[in-house]
């Protein structure tokens, strides 16, 4: 028997990356805008942005992406209210299914969540340059990268941007992962806790609490925990805390002493003792350093 092989039609590839980037701004924070000879988008994490492209204004909001084509001038400003999280991405491609992105704002789904979250971390895996840097002009490749992270950023990338194209512009359902009872299960459950747990964040409780209030055993929410984020149930309830704590700074409408308060600190001193163990920086230094990149 004779086989022959199946060349496979690749319909969008990507050819290079220019810059990747997440950003946490100040509630003030304004970008006068530029146009370069590549695709970039934008999505939204956290919070809202107003974008401009060419002459139209909009406001983008979470889980919201807008792309602009080569040569599209554009704008940023925060609504000076809320401390914007945004995933910026440049990249050059020649394929002409970009087209139909032209002059969209979409919504990401959870699949299309997760892969800017696995380029986020493989970017952070991969280039030695800070993802935080609005001016950066050349990512610097990490001396120790992991193997095979460069490959994995522009697959990850590609796939996002096939699938948004199979479920927008196409109109085709997304087809949902194979799901076992105990994985829906688990899903609900972990959604369920991490709702809780946000419901929560100006409080102090402790993991009896998060089990009773969720009919769930210790040893089972501390695994599901373990097995998602790589640390149990009350250190991720921290991160949490933490990442308020980053959002109310850049929002500057509060002290640290108010801050620490609200999140339900016992002092203002072990509050700057848990943001630098989280982020490798006091609460002023973090302030200082998202100042400067706001004043550069």
């Amino acid at each position: 028997m004779e086989y022959l092989e199946t060349v496979l039609k690749k319909e969008l590839s990507i050819e290079s990356i220019v810059s990747v980037h997440y950003f946490e701004y100040q509630s003030d924070f304004h970008f006068p805008g530029e146009s370069h000879d590549f695709w970039e988008f934008c999505c939204v994490d956290k919070g809202e942005i107003t974008i401009t492209a060419d002459k139209t204004t909009r406001t983008l909001h979470r889980g919201e992406i807008i792309f602009h084509q080569p040569g599209e001038f554009h704008a940023l400003a925060a609504n000076g209210k809320t401390a914007p999280n945004l995933v910026v991405m440049s990249f050059k491609t020649s394929s002409p299914m970009m087209d139909s992105f032209r002059n969209r704002i979409l919504t990401v789904d959870e699949r299309e969540r997760n892969l800017l979250a696995q380029i986020i971390i493989e970017s952070r895996r991969c280039f030695s340059t800070p993802l935080d840097n609005p001016f950066l002009q050349q990512l610097e490749i990490r001396d120790d990268a992991f193997f095979g992270s460069e490959q994995l950023i522009a697959l990850y990338l590609e796939q996002l941007l096939v699938l948004m194209l199979r479920r927008f512009l196409n109109s085709e359902p997304a087809i949902p992962p194979a799901r076992t009872i105990k994985n829906t299960s688990d899903d609900q459950l972990y959604a369920q806790v991490v709702a809780y747990l946000q419901d929560h964040i100006q409080e102090r409780v402790d993991i009896e609490q998060i089990c009773r209030y969720n009919l769930v055993g210790r040893s089972q929410l501390q695994r599901l925990f373990q097995k998602r984020n790589a640390c149990g149930v009350i250190n991720y309830f921290n991160h949490l805390k933490i990442e308020a704590g980053k959002q109310l700074i850049r929002e500057n409408k509060y002290n640290f002493t108010q801050i620490s308060e609200y999140l339900g600190y016992t002092s203002i001193h072990y509050f700057s003792r848990q943001f630098k163990v989280y982020t490798g920086m006091s609460p002023s230094e973090y302030a200082n350093s998202i100042k400067v990149l706001s004043e550069k």
